[in-house]
């Protein structure tokens, strides 16, 4: 295979509409997450209820259930992929809209089901945007485009979190929420003006064949079983470091929230620079390396917590450690998305993305009890090393599968 530059990769059109469209997946998350949690409190809704807003997330949990009538149905509009992308964008920005017109004070269970409306379409919005990703890009363009769509995700969630803070101080929360209305404008144009990825040459015949035919597809392969291990192990390590990063920060070493907040600020910085990173080794690299590479210095950069929880409170190797973890968490992010991609058959690509990320996202869900248990057994040092430890079978079954795994 002909290997092309980095700036030849970059000039491609397919890798251009990444970054908007990256941008509008991630805009709606936080405006019925974080954000919405902010506007309740400011208007002196009680604890209890906004714990319960939390559900209205569960889209994302269960997308996978209503992938297949994304694969099966197109639109009349601008193709299989680009058809739903119009939808479900014409929608959020509507959604939106009605809930900047929604008084949680006054309407507070209609805001609750805009919100539940607007995840779901969000959720839906991922579906068809991870499988108009896969589509279109080809196998060399995978971990840059999985790159530069982190970056647009990434800035998308610091716009609907601490931007829309700041406009709903100055102007109040409906106008924050019509300024993010507004600024899903940039993926409705790109919808607009990208190009429809190729159709596969026989799209499911029936809705039976789009929900089973992604499962028969996928375990009719020799390797099926170690590629679930593969998507299942692969980030452990990082999910069970993560999973009690904020309480070590706050309350295991003394830092002030304030401190927390500008570490995840530079951290989300390298983690765009590690994701830009990773994407442009693997223009050059096969996914095997990739992912043995960017493995391992996912595994090692959790001794940087490690060494924090022996140094304690300094806030220097805080901001050092924050760095080090996130570079190394965008690389891998950026290897991981490039493997997802790669074991999609194109005619299931929306329903096969959404179960097989949904794997490696339980980690996410249950790792919580058994970190903590393992912190109040040992310490916060041993409890980091064992994170490292963790990491390990994952880079072990990428060894195994070195080479049944694409190129």
């Amino acid at each position: 295979m002909k290997q092309l530059s980095l700036p030849a990769f970059l000039r491609t059109g397919r890798l251009g509409v990444m970054l908007p469209l990256g941008f509008a997946s991630g805009l709606p998350l936080a405006l019925t997450a974080g954000t919405l949690q902010a506007w309740l409190t400011d208007e002196g809704v009680d604890l209890s209820t906004i714990g319960w807003f939390g559900m209205v997330g569960l889209p994302y949990a269960l997308k996978f259930l209503w992938a297949p009538f994304m694969d099966r149905l197109v639109p009349p509009w601008l193709g299989r992929r680009r058809g739903w992308m119009l939808v479900t964008q014409v929608g959020l920005m509507a959604g939106v809209l009605a809930m900047a017109a929604t008084s949680p004070r006054d309407a507070l269970p209609l805001l609750g089901a805009l919100a539940l409306i607007v995840a779901f379409l969000s959720a839906s919005q991922d579906i068809v945007f991870d499988a108009y990703r896969t589509d279109l890009l080809a196998p060399q363009e995978r971990g840059l485009g999985a790159a530069i769509w982190v970056a647009g995700y990434r800035v998308a969630l610091l716009a609907a979190g601490s931007a829309a803070l700041f406009v709903a101080h100055s102007f109040g929360w409906p106008s924050a929420y019509v300024a993010m209305a507004g600024l899903m404008t940039i993926g409705l144009v790109t919808v607009l003006l990208c190009s429809e990825p190729a159709a596969p040459p026989a799209l499911p015949a029936t809705m039976a064949e789009a929900v089973w035919g992604p499962l028969a597809e996928f375990f009719s392969r020799p390797m099926a079983v170690a590629l679930i291990g593969l998507l299942l192990l692969y980030k452990l390590g990082d999910a069970f470091a993560a999973s009690l990063t904020t309480p070590f920060l706050i309350q295991g070493l003394g830092f002030e929230k304030t401190d927390v907040g500008v570490a995840r600020g530079i951290g989300l910085g390298a983690t765009i620079l590690g994701a830009m990173a990773g994407g442009a080794f693997m223009t050059r690299w096969s996914l095997a390396k990739s992912l043995l590479v960017f493995g391992a210095g996912q595994a090692l950069s959790n001794f940087a917590f490690v060494a924090l929880a022996l140094t304690g409170k300094q806030y220097e190797m805080l901001i050092a450690t924050v760095v080090i973890e996130n570079l190394a968490g965008g690389m891998g992010t950026a290897a991981f998305v490039a493997l997802v991609m790669s074991l999609c058959d194109h005619r299931f690509t929306a329903t096969q993305f959404a179960l097989l990320t949904s794997l490696e996202s339980l980690n996410r869900i249950w790792l919580g009890v058994p970190a903590a248990k393992l912190v109040e057994a040992l310490d916060w040092g041993a409890f980091f090393f064992v994170t490292v430890l963790a990491s390990l079978p994952g880079l072990w079954v990428a060894w195994r599968l070195r080479r049944h795994l694409p190129a």
